[in-house]
């Protein structure tokens, strides 16, 4: 068996215990993809998943590689694949609880993958997967956000919040996202109609009967969520559940929003949406694979912009 570059852990602690390390190179079963990683990237699951707060989820078997975003070229496909071919860039989600993209190669199922968007490059592609298909989850599958509706998004410059902000303003809604102090120039690039700063003062003080509430931080911020949807309206949580009995009590919806795959077709729409211009992903910087202790010690400290990407192969 051949071997390849990858980072696992052996064992769940903070970001020291990722090791940069040889491993054996998968092959592609029948319905799989053996993806050329090109770039991945350091996204709060993997934080999550590293300091063993997922255990109780995801049946890991150590050594584990993590790593949920994938952009490369197909090296083989496996039996009865016939949407992909042998040097085809794609981008996909992969599953950590089986094969993580911190890795020279990945195998995963073709229903996971799309063909990259042409107008931009891998490490572009490996900020989209994950975020992307958890927002359009969360604001289209979920949600049903449609236009003239304002939704209100918490941590709007982060990974998920700033496709969703994105997604909402293709979709023809009043767009209202908080942030910290230093991002509210960036939130107005992307286009929301309203930047709150969540230090200055309470957002709740300012937002009134909005239609939803997407949720990227969990917490008090979730809590103080309740009284500024109007009836009828619905709090999406992406972090954690949101409780029924409160919905209720305040007459509105609710609902905990995982990225459950496929994703393959929801990519499909997400690379059409970039190639046209109507979302871009969001990079915020871009380190070697075996600087990914480096990656997750700055994503933990939160307040990044978008995705930290991962570079693995040339």
């Amino acid at each position: 068996m051949s071997a390849m570059k990858a980072v696992r852990i052996h064992n769940y602690g903070d970001a020291s215990v990722l090791s940069y390390e040889d491993a054996p190179q998968p092959t592609a079963a029948a319905g799989e993809l053996l993806i050329q990683v090109v770039a991945t990237t350091a996204n709060p699951f993997d934080y999550a998943a590293r300091a063993g707060y997922l255990a109780g989820w995801y049946a890991f078997t150590f050594p584990v590689t993590l790593g949920l975003d994938v952009s490369g070229i197909v090296e083989a496909v496996g039996e009865g694949v016939t949407d992909f071919a042998q040097g085809d860039e794609v981008f996909a989600r992969a599953d950590p609880a089986k094969n993580g993209a911190y890795a020279e190669y990945i195998v995963l199922p073709a229903s996971e993958a799309a063909h990259k968007p042409a107008s931009i490059d891998h490490f572009q592609a490996a900020a989209l997967p994950h975020v992307g298909f958890t927002a359009w989850r969360a604001l289209i599958d979920v949600g049903g956000l449609t236009s003239g509706q304002t939704v209100l998004i918490h941590g709007a410059a982060g990974g998920v919040g700033s496709l969703a902000v994105q997604l909402a303003k293709w979709r023809g809604a009043k767009v209202i996202g908080t942030s910290s102090a230093n991002n509210i120039d960036f939130l107005q690039e992307l286009g929301v109609d309203e930047a709150i700063d969540y230090n200055a003062m309470p957002f709740e003080s300012m937002v009134r009967e909005v239609d939803l509430v997407l949720d990227t931080v969990g917490g008090d911020t979730l809590e103080r969520s309740w009284g500024v949807l109007k009836p009828g309206g619905m709090l999406l949580s992406v972090v954690q559940p949101p409780a029924e009995e409160t919905a209720a009590a305040h007459s509105v919806h609710q609902a905990f929003v995982t990225a459950v795959p496929p994703a393959g077709q929801t990519l499909g729409i997400l690379a059409a949406l970039v190639d046209s211009g109507d979302i871009k992903p969001v990079v915020s910087s871009v380190l070697p694979l075996s600087d990914v202790q480096q990656a997750h010690a700055l994503g933990e400290g939160r307040h990044v912009r978008g995705k930290i990407v991962l570079k693995v192969s040339a």
